[in-house]
């Protein structure tokens, strides 16, 4: 990956011309390389095969450093939509939660699922203006999921604040390419397998220093402050600090996920999203040329093209991958893209 759009020599081997991270990232080869080695460690019973620990606390720093807050903020899972459900049980009764049109499933559903919730559902653009008094919680995705549209955070924080409610924002869409800064909202909540490039069942929560006023509702062993000693009966002392979210995670997961946030890491978000964000312009000035109209939504890596049928299973044909999502096309463009790859959809584009 170099200013020109060309990759450089990265350990990511891709068969395809594959612009799909929006759905799932592509695991870096020594994800591939530790994954083996564990799950020998884990067949032989070899020392080391019990506890995890260690993995899953590198993890969570390295996300921690991506978002910009301490390591005592996060909280390791598996699942976006668990962590949800648990800031939904913490809310109180009458409480309404505001979201935003169309946004991802996982993010809203567990507010539409909690009895006693009132959810209020608007346009993603007109979120900051429609806080109430009455509204307790903002939550929404950095980017969405369905067409790359970018959130007005600074907006939408700063009306939450001006009223007292909180904020949960979804970075799946956004951590790896896009700067965050976790502690301007109190909550953000993000998956590991998309543009961090790890496995599926990796899922972070981060949480204020007072930890948010959440109900730990399914502390399990690992949340205690020295789970090893009190992995029977109640568990007390909890950890005093996100640690106490925990979720008993596949350890595996974390594994393959350290890789990725190390190769993020050492590219830097602000190179891969200049590199992403090129190459996503590149292809919308290019979908313009052929006649199609892309869903406005300037700088992001996510790029969505109503009006394009079929298109994602002609591209799969010709050995591009990417995406039908709400009736659209929807291309997305990470650090092992090119310019040769955005030319080859748009070739495959170009045949209606």
């Amino acid at each position: 990956m170099v200013g020109n759009g060309q990759p450089r020599a990265l350990p990511l081997r891709p068969e395809t011309v594959y612009l799909n991270t929006a759905a799932t990232g592509l695991l870096p080869a020594p994800a591939v390389a530790a994954l083996s080695e564990a799950v020998g460690v884990l067949a032989a019973g070899a020392p080391g095969n019990v506890d995890f620990s260690a993995t899953v606390d590198a993890a969570r720093s390295a996300y921690a450093r991506l978002v910009g807050v301490p390591a005592a903020r996060v909280a390791a899972g598996g699942s976006v939509a668990v962590y949800c459900g648990l800031i939904a049980q913490s809310l109180p009764t009458g409480a309404e939660v505001l979201v935003a049109e169309g946004d991802f499933a996982s993010l809203v559903n567990p507010f539409h699922t909690r009895p006693g919730l009132r959810v209020r559902t608007v346009p993603l653009e007109r979120l900051a203006e429609e806080v109430r008094p009455d509204t307790a919680l903002v939550a929404v995705s950095a980017v969405q999921s369905a067409d790359g549209r970018i959130a007005g955070l600074g907006a939408i924080g700063a009306a939450a604040r001006a009223y007292g409610a909180r904020t949960l924002v979804d970075v799946s869409q956004a951590a790896g390419w896009f700067p965050l800064d976790a502690a301007a909202h109190d909550f953000t909540v993000g998956v590991g397998y998309k543009w961090l490039m790890g496995p599926r069942g990796v899922a972070f929560l981060t949480v204020p220093e007072d930890l948010g006023g959440l109900t730990p509702v399914f502390a399990g062993w690992v949340t205690g402050e020295d789970p090893w000693l009190t992995c029977y009966g109640k568990v007390e002392p909890l950890a005093g600090t996100a640690r106490r979210f925990d979720e008993n995670v596949a350890v595996l997961s974390y594994v393959g996920a350290l890789p990725g946030l190390a190769l993020i890491e050492e590219l830097g978000v602000e190179r891969i999203g200049a590199h992403d964000r090129a190459l996503a312009d590149r292809f919308r000035a290019g979908v313009v040329e052929l006649g199609f109209t892309p869903v406005p939504a300037e700088g992001s890596a996510i790029v969505a093209v109503p009006g394009v049928r079929g298109a994602a299973e002609r591209s799969a044909a010709a050995g591009v991958q990417v995406s039908a999502r709400a009736g659209k096309l929807r291309a997305a463009f990470h650090l092992y893209n090119s310019t040769a790859d955005v030319d080859r959809l748009l070739e495959v584009l170009a045949r209606r």
